[in-house]
């Protein structure tokens, strides 16, 4: 019926997991199905198959031909980023909902998931919510309003749905990032153009512009750019005149600005990648959640939505706290990350002995650093593979009231969700940013003697198909 790389119009009838939509093609056999990622029910769109299989197919979207009738008007320009952006905010809830709760239901194999559902938390924010967001230079520009592709041009926006060599200049506001930052990005990119030094040609791996990376501190409304360029002609660019520029228009918002020098032809923004110099003010601004600071840099991990983080994290904590916890247990903080959360029970439940562990040094350095600017006691945070570091503390067995597991969209690997069991803590409380793993993971806890005893969901990014989730598991008597 398909073949991998057809292009064809779909209409989308359903909404699955993740963002899917649902397309059903009638055939002698029954309903064929293909999957469109980032595609809403009502819409008649074109679609590339990427993946082909017995019954069904999946396909990456090209372009929305008909609009779906939830869909209205908006003043912000569309991105690939956010999909959803003219889809009412209770409408997308309403389908998130559903699909997750139906997906984790049948992957865990738990039957009545209805039953100890909890809250979906929705995120404060609709709009300009995130506080990192990556634009991208091209040479490569792609014209959406006549679907042509411009080479030699000077593009500086979003890369163009489904491909990865041209962009979408980004002429007006997101809806999803700082408002005053993306409304004034036109200007920044006349500026650069100016210089005369090209774009990022993706296919032939030159040029001299490749990535500008915003992060943002909401609590200090302030910003920390990195401009991330090849060193091709790079004896040509007065990094002093962009420093006065990016001033002249952001004034005091301006935190600090960074230039990375990377010549790797990976088409990655991360300052590992290259060499990276403090042009102007600080390499770090400082973030408020739930009452504590947490300085963070260009390239710490921190929740992309920190106003909907603290409802996730006030939810965990209460899912942890609702039952007391003596003073010779001890709650395990597992991928702990910068220690956010670690760092937020402590505040709340002064006096229990806290540890986090993680595998990223430097995670685990922004959180003793940070712990010591709360004036936080009773926390230990160990820079360790977390299977390693269970195998290697067996004095920890029979001391675990609680663990609290935040891993990445993988889940846990088998050996150490095992490792995890082995401990006999009372309570397990899970974060994901990737139900459907989570969900895997919870036909292991349960099938070991853990039963669910509460679930959440979490909107952090309105406007995509992603969603996330708070579980908690207890320990059944024997």
């Amino acid at each position: 019926m398909f073949s991998r790389g057809q292009i064809v119009a779909l209409e989308i009838t359903d909404y699955a997991f993740g963002g899917k939509g649902i397309a059903k093609i009638q055939t002698m056999d029954g309903n064929f199905i293909v999957f469109v990622g980032n595609t809403f029910p009502g819409q008649l769109v074109s679609a590339k198959i990427t993946t082909k299989r017995k019954k069904h197919a999946e396909a990456s979207l090209i372009e929305v031909l008909k609009r779906s009738e939830f869909e209205t008007e908006t003043q912000y320009q569309e991105i690939s980023g956010g999909p959803y952006i003219r889809i009412p905010i209770r409408k997308q809830a309403e389908y998130k909902q559903k699909s997750t709760l139906d997906t984790f239901s049948r992957l865990s194999g738990i039957g009545n998931i209805d039953s100890v559902f909890d809250t979906f938390i929705e995120s404060p924010d609709t709009y300009f919510y995130r506080n990192k967001m990556e634009y991208s230079f091209s040479s490569i520009e792609h014209l959406p309003e006549t679907g042509q592709e411009l080479d030699d041009a000077f593009a500086l926006g979003f890369k163009r749905r489904g491909t990865w060599w041209k962009v979408e200049n980004l002429n007006k506001t997101s809806g999803l990032f700082d408002e005053e930052w993306e409304s004034k990005l036109y200007l920044i990119r006349e500026f650069l153009k100016k210089t005369n030094l090209p774009a990022w040609h993706p296919p032939k791996k030159t040029g001299f512009f490749r990535h500008i990376v915003v992060r943002k501190s909401f609590s200090q409304d302030r910003l920390l750019i990195n401009l991330v360029t090849s060193s091709e002609g790079i004896e040509n660019f007065d990094p002093r005149a962009f420093v006065e520029f990016i001033l002249s228009q952001m004034g005091d918002r301006i935190a600090g600005i960074q230039h990375t020098i990377n010549d790797n032809v990976a088409d990655r923004a991360k300052i590992e990648n290259g060499e990276n110099k403090l042009i102007y003010g600080d390499p770090i601004v400082t973030e408020n959640l739930l009452g504590l600071s947490f300085e963070i840099s260009m390239e710490s991990f921190f929740q992309t939505n920190p106003k909907c983080a603290e409802l996730l994290y006030t939810k965990a904590l209460d899912y942890v706290f609702e039952e007391y916890i003596p003073e010779n247990k001890v709650v395990l903080d597992l991928f702990c990350g910068t220690g956010t959360i670690g760092q937020l029970a402590a505040k709340r439940a002064g006096g229990i002995q806290l540890i986090g562990v993680d595998i990223i040094p430097e995670a685990i350095k922004d959180a003793e650093r940070n712990a010591i600017v709360n004036e936080l006691s009773g926390l230990e945070f160990f820079a360790a593979d977390v299977g390693k570091f269970l195998r290697e503390r067996p004095e920890l067995n029979g001391r675990i009231s609680s663990i609290i597991l935040d891993p990445p969209r993988a889940g846990i690997a088998p050996k150490t969700l095992q490792k995890v069991i082995d401990l006999g803590a009372e309570n397990i409380v899970y974060i994901s940013c990737n139900p459907s793993t989570q969900a895997r993971d919870a036909d292991t806890l349960v099938q070991a003697g853990y039963g669910l005893l509460k679930f959440s969901l979490a909107d952090q990014f309105p406007h995509t198909g992603h969603i996330e989730s708070i579980a908690k598991f207890k320990k059944r008597k024997s």
